[in-house]
């Protein structure tokens, strides 16, 4: 179906929410493939080389953005920024795998954070990624207020929640490939409510003393 979306929404002839659908649960299904190849010990760049050899073996089309696995202080960096050397994961740590992956001629994207070892904070950073990201989709599917109010609802609940939200990461757009001949820009920056299957709303916090955080994304559908 092309649906009759305009501006920042348009999408290509080919788009389907299905097969949107089917690109999400690919790339969580390799998400958690290259999560448990990830080990103490690997290098940063080992696990991004690893993670490409996973994305091979499971056929995708191609990768639409780099892949990213962040270790340690790195779980701080943006999605622009460069990693600061290519640390070795500890026994106890914090790591978080990126994805932006055309299945069947749609964009997957999504990203986790995940520990190593049973630090009690690392852990909860961890899961308070996904929970700030869940609050959030929440209050999208019952309010269905726009992308600028998302993240005002982010940025608050994050703080109540005790953690800093970092609002240089704020969305973006997905659809057939490419996306980016539409350029939609940013889910936080979008005065209107957005439509299922166009957004990915992304989460990314940093622990308020240590040098950790931890991300959190997926498709708004």
């Amino acid at each position: 179906m092309t649906m009759a979306l305009s501006g920042k929404e348009a999408v290509g002839e080919r788009y389907e929410l299905e097969s949107m659908r089917h690109a999400q649960q690919m790339t969580w299904k390799a998400i958690e493939q290259i999560a448990s190849v990830i080990t103490p010990g690997m290098r940063e760049s080992e696990a991004q080389l690893r993670g490409k050899q996973v994305l091979s073996e499971m056929g995708m089309d191609r990768i639409w953005h780099p892949l990213l696995v962040r270790f340690g202080a790195n779980t701080l960096k943006t999605f622009k920024q460069r990693s600061d050397g290519d640390p070795q994961l500890g026994e106890e740590d914090i790591f978080f795998i990126d994805m932006g992956v055309v299945w069947q001629g749609h964009e997957g994207d999504a990203g986790a954070t995940f520990t190593t070892g049973s630090d009690p904070q690392m852990i909860a950073c961890a899961s308070a990624a996904k929970d700030l990201f869940d609050r959030v989709e929440s209050f999208w599917r019952s309010e269905r207020v726009s992308g600028v109010a998302l993240y005002d609802y982010a940025t608050a609940q994050a703080k109540a929640m005790g953690w800093t939200l970092n609002l240089d990461i704020k969305g973006h757009r997905v659809s057939d490939f490419p996306h980016a001949i539409y350029r939609g820009g940013d889910l936080g920056d979008l005065d209107q409510c957005p439509t299922t299957g166009l957004w990915i709303l992304e989460i990314q916090i940093a622990h308020p003393e240590r040098p950790f955080g931890a991300f959190y994304e997926d498709l708004l559908i």
